[in-house]
Order: C-alpha cells, then structure tokens, then sequence
C-alpha cells in the first residue's frame, strides 16, 4: 500500500503564477489598508517580472470601478476584465495553460479577500491547485470579512502566507542569480497592516 503524499505547499519557479485580484482605483477609499496592500503588491509584481513568473491581474467592472492602479505596473501583466466574483475564469484559465502549462501552485493576493480572493481560491482548490494567500496583500473592507476570509480559505486547504515567505520560498537559494535583486525589495519590512498585534 503505497503512502499518500503530503502536500505542504512548497513553491517552485517552474510551476507557479501569481493572480492579482481587482486592485482597483474605486476601492482605494473603502478597504482597509489599501495604500499598504498596493506597495506589497507592486513588490510582488517586480518579483515575478525579475522571475519570470507570469502574473494575472482581473479587473471587476473596470467602466463602474476604475482600472489596477497606477502604484502597481500592469506592463507585462495579462489582464482580463470580469463581472464574475471569482478570477476563474475560463480565459484566464486558458492563457495560464498557454504560458505555465505545468502550472501547480497559484500565488493570489487582491481584494477583497472574503469575496472574490476566497471565491477564486476556493475555485481554484477545486481544480487541485495548491492556493497560497498572500496576507500582507489581500484585504477588505473591514478587518473582520478579512480576517475571517483567511480562515475559510484556510480551512478549505489554502495557504495563508506573506509576501517575503512566498519570495524567498521561489528562490530557495542565496546563489539564485536574483537572489540579491529581490532581496533588494524586501529589506524595509511589508508595510504594518494591523494582521497582528503592534508592539
């Protein structure tokens, strides 16, 4: 009887992508810690171009709710527009065949976390990706949808995880040819978003 295997949701180069979820000008006023949430995407969004990761972006009723804002660079970044909650999205789900066809695990970071990041996740763990959810990345409009966002998305199998785990995880070497590149954008520790207690 062969052993089952353990999924503990390690990352690799080769079979990763990054989802960035509805990031957009419209929300900047309502969802907590949204300036902050926009510098760790941006530092993840630099990551995966130095990576070469392919990063997906969705916007939610761009006429009604504005475009990815400008803090975040969209120019190399595959975006779709969608009315539905969830990013998957049969067209997403073909570009990402097209560019990361051994695709495993899924980065997703965004807004807002207990309904359309929870809803991709849980979509996405459905079709047997592993789910990582970038804390420092996600939010809502209260910190309690959020926080509870990231418990439901964890106890349907996700991983809940920061965006300086995610990138050294992607690395896992100090002699990755990047390695220094990207430590570059770690060095000032993500921005304090009230996920724990400030001491």
């Amino acid at each position: 009887m062969s052993a089952q295997i353990r999924h503990v949701g390690k990352l690799s180069l080769e079979s990763t992508a990054f989802l960035l979820c509805d990031i957009q000008e419209k929300f900047r006023s309502s969802i907590q810690y949204f300036s902050e949430i926009c510098v760790v995407a941006q530092r993840l969004v630099t990551a995966a171009n130095l990576l070469d990761i392919p990063v997906v972006g969705t916007e939610q009723y761009p006429k009604g709710l504005g475009h990815i804002v400008e803090e975040i660079d969209t120019s190399k970044m595959k975006v779709f527009e969608k009315t539905k909650f969830s990013m998957s999205l049969p067209e997403v789900h073909s570009y990402l065949e097209e560019v990361r066809p051994n695709l495993k695990s899924v980065v997703l970071f965004g807004i807002e976390a207990h309904i359309c990041v929870m809803q991709t996740a849980l979509d996405l763990l459905e079709k047997n990706y592993e789910v990582h959810i970038v804390v420092d990345c996600s939010s809502s409009r209260t910190m309690t949808d959020r926080l509870f966002g990231f418990e439901r998305i964890r106890q349907s199998g996700g991983f809940i995880t920061t965006s300086e785990a995610v990138l050294f995880m992607l690395l896992q070497d100090a002699k990755h040819p990047k390695f220094r590149e990207v430590q570059k954008l770690v060095m000032e520790s993500a921005p304090f978003q009230a996920l724990v207690p400030k001491v």
